[in-house]
């Protein structure tokens, strides 16, 4: 193997020159095996940016579906609500669960290697896109998981979580142990494991309310039940991946972190500690009392944000004295502030919900699109890791920087409307819009969510034409503008 290839394996530090110029104490990155991990690694990513593409195709049937004239050559009456429950499991529920599977198998050992759960979950993946034009059943906006409650979707669905179940579980039994003398890769592998553990957490919340969630109840309010617990866990899993992004991002970026890799344990254990009060509040309360959701959503609160903030400010102090580095560098840094800055604006919303408005989409959106750009500049990141050449130039650069831009100004015209009571999940004339300003608020979210749809089919673009143009020799660098 030649310098060029085992750098860009193994990530070390000849590959990363900042690293040697800050000096920096710890370093918060992990190698890439190259063994059959690798393999399962690369097929992840395939999966999720196959959901990306299939969530792209039906964002623009969004559209087409609001379209006077045209919405009426689309299958069902209903099909943008119908097309807005596909893109949204699309690009945020199978396009984070391929990333941890990404993420579990470069991280693991060998042990209980095999292909079957991401069968399951491709398998499932599809039928859940194929039920938007065969049987659809009626489109249900839950939260954490939207609906179609049809026998394709569900059967998908099903798939999808047992592809995910086969994966947590070789995740937690091929874990690599972490020592007591914790250094910066393993402070990561902590939280990979821990967003393993947060995942078992979530699917056993699925499960329990499955088991207890009263049949007689219907539609909305059934699903709404079903998934709180497990959605609330899950948000741990989310979180704690972004948070390794984080810092790995900050250090291949040349920062020198001033927070030692025993208190970013520390701040993980915090948020795995906050993901127990979920078999706790199904002990405690009935699935259908506030006192059950109130729990959830003050566990998510108190270890989420107490987690979050010193990590948070160490990265951005260890990025202020960081050097430009290489063009390599540059989507790289743009991803990890664009993360930042998304998901601190989607947490200060939350702190000003007061009432079901669109405030309430504006706070997740923000936060959903933090972690979608830090699982972005990872991907960029691992890709020559991964056997596939580097992502550099101006389009690269200005991706997460254009996919940023367009979600905040989607958030802020869903806080403009939420300010004058627009309320949420709601569309059309349903929306009732009675002044200049309430349309101007939402006028500004349409325009915001345009360009944010440019910016992630940019993604896709960037990082299939490296994938495509390099997969034939692992030393060739391929722009990705």
């Amino acid at each position: 193997m030649n310098t060029t290839t085992h750098n860009a394996v193994h990530g070390d530090a000849a590959a990363h020159p900042a690293h040697a110029a800050t000096g920096a104490g710890a370093d918060y990155a992990l190698p890439v095996p190259a063994d059959a991990r690798r393999t399962l690694a690369r097929a992840w990513l395939w999966l999720g940016l196959l959901a990306l593409i299939a969530s792209g195709v039906f964002s623009i049937l969004l559209v087409l579906a609001r379209t006077p004239g045209v919405n009426r050559l689309l299958p069902g009456a209903d099909f943008f609500r119908i097309a807005l429950v596909v893109h949204v499991d699309l690009s945020v529920l199978v396009w984070f669960v391929a990333v941890a599977g990404l993420l579990w198998s470069v991280n693991g050992t060998r042990r209980g290697l095999a292909w079957g759960w991401l069968a399951l979950a491709g398998v499932g993946t599809t039928l859940m896109a194929l039920a938007a034009f065969i049987a659809p059943g009626e489109a249900i906006m839950a939260n954490y998981i939207p609906m179609l409650d049809g026998p394709i979707f569900t059967t998908g669905l099903l798939l999808l979580a047992a592809g995910a179940t086969a994966l947590v579980l070789r995740a937690l039994a091929g874990a690599p142990k972490v020592g007591l003398e914790i250094d910066g890769a393993g402070a990561l592998r902590f939280g990979i494991n821990a967003a393993a553990v947060a995942t078992a957490v979530a699917l056993l919340a699925f499960a329990w309310s499955w088991l207890v969630v009263p049949r007689e109840l219907e539609g909305k309010t059934y699903y709404e039940i079903l998934y709180w617990g497990g959605g609330h866990a899950l948000q741990f899993t989310w979180t704690l991946l972004m948070l390794v992004g984080w810092l790995w991002l900050a250090q291949v970026c040349g920062a020198r972190m001033p927070i030692s890799p025993r208190l970013v344990v520390l701040m993980f254990l915090l948020a795995l500690a906050s993901v127990f009060v979920t078999p706790y509040a199904y002990l405690a309360h009935d699935v259908v009392t506030v006192e059950h959701r109130n729990l959830h959503t003050w566990a998510m609160r108190l270890g989420g944000g107490l987690a979050i903030a010193p990590i948070a400010l160490a990265v951005l102090l260890g990025l202020r004295g960081a050097p430009q580095g290489d063009a390599t560098q540059a989507p790289l840094r743009a991803a990890l502030i664009s993360s930042m800055a998304l998901f601190a604006a989607g947490g200060l919303i939350g702190a000003t919900i007061n009432g079901s408005n669109v405030k309430i989409p504006a706070h997740y959106h923000g936060c959903i699109v933090g972690v979608t750009l830090a699982f972005m500049g990872l991907v960029y990141h691992l890709l020559p890791r991964l056997g596939y050449g580097a992502v550099r130039g101006r389009l690269a650069t200005l991706q997460p920087y254009l996919y940023g831009a367009g979600q905040l100004l989607h958030i802020i015209g869903l806080v403009w409307s939420g300010g004058y009571g627009v309320q949420r999940k709601v569309a059309g004339t349903e929306q009732v819009l009675r002044s200049t300003a309430e349309i101007a608020g939402m006028g500004l979210m349409g325009l915001g969510g345009l360009i944010a749809i440019v910016g992630g089919l940019l993604f896709v673009l960037v990082v299939v034409r490296v994938m495509l143009q390099r997969d034939a020799n692992p030393d060739t660098k391929v722009q990705g503008a």
